[in-house]
């Protein structure tokens, strides 16, 4: 669905950012990115719907190339919305509802279905009732949600989010992932940077690494978390439930290799353990 070929971008002659990064994203993937700070995430998602134009490479969408024309810009920012991790970066109307419904009424819509999708995006995202309010009011956890609303009154097939548990407390981590998998399901495509790897394996069924603007992974996240070389190179950690049970293997218990990355899994693999025992 999403192909981005040989990509390369630098923001001056000293620095490049990308160094020919290539990935593939099919239809209905739930995908994370993973890399410490300034491996090239950001960069690499402006590059998605054409925020940035890179100085080598193509991306591609549905098979179809993007290009950089006004038209074709924003046929593919149709397919493709982006979240910024800041959402002070993307707000800016003096309402909540006029800057939701900013999207939907360049692509030229009627008031009436203009109105209809600004409802439904602030209803998805646990937003209804703050329409008027000015955004400078919200709080982060609040702003963040606006964002998405934006981005989904758009009606995208691919969302991109950069960051977004950034700045929320545990409960709207949880909310937000409720969400994310809700719109997954509802078959919006789902692409994510995060830091926190506790989370990632239960979202994602695709994860990508990248180390100084260079792909060095990719696979499902238990390919990922158990090649200890990579997770070295890109500053990462396993999950903590990963790590428990590694520490439990030190004490003699056999894991076999196969050490769980979700609490369930860990639920799973405690019962087994205590049933060879």
């Amino acid at each position: 669905m999403l192909e981005v070929k040989n990509l390369k971008y630098s923001y001056n002659n000293e620095y490049k950012a990308l160094k020919g990064v290539s990935l593939k994203v099919e239809r209905g993937d739930m995908v994370a990115l993973l890399g410490k700070n300034g491996a090239g995430k950001s960069t690499l998602f402006l590059h998605l719907n054409g925020i940035y134009e890179p100085d080598d490479g193509k991306v591609f969408i549905d098979g179809e190339e993007l290009k950089y024309d006004k038209k074709s810009l924003l046929k593919f920012r149709q397919k493709v919305g982006i979240v910024f991790q800041n959402p002070d970066d993307q707000i800016f109307a003096p309402t909540v509802e006029e800057d939701v419904a900013f999207g939907p009424l360049n692509l030229g819509l009627s008031m009436e279905e203009v109105q209809d999708r600004v409802e439904e995006a602030l209803q998805r995202v646990g937003m209804s009732g703050f329409e008027k309010t000015a955004p400078h009011h919200l709080s982060g956890g609040q702003k963040k949600r606006v964002s998405i609303a934006g981005i989904l009154a758009m009606k995208p097939e691919i969302m991109v989010l950069d960051e977004p548990t950034a700045g929320l407390d545990p409960q709207g981590v949880t909310d937000l992932t409720r969400l994310l998998r809700e719109l997954n399901s509802e078959g919006i495509t789902i692409i994510i940077s995060t830091h926190e790897v506790d989370l990632v394996p239960d979202y994602a069924n695709k994860v990508f690494v990248l180390v100084d603007g260079e792909l060095i992974g990719e696979g499902t996240p238990k390919e990922i978390f158990s090649q200890p070389d990579i997770l070295e190179k890109a500053n990462l950690k396993v999950p903590i439930v990963t790590d428990l049970f590694q520490q439990i293997e030190s004490e003699g218990f056999d894991m076999q290799g196969d050490y769980p990355l979700t609490i369930n899994e860990a639920k799973d693999k405690f019962l087994e353990l205590i049933n060879k025992n």
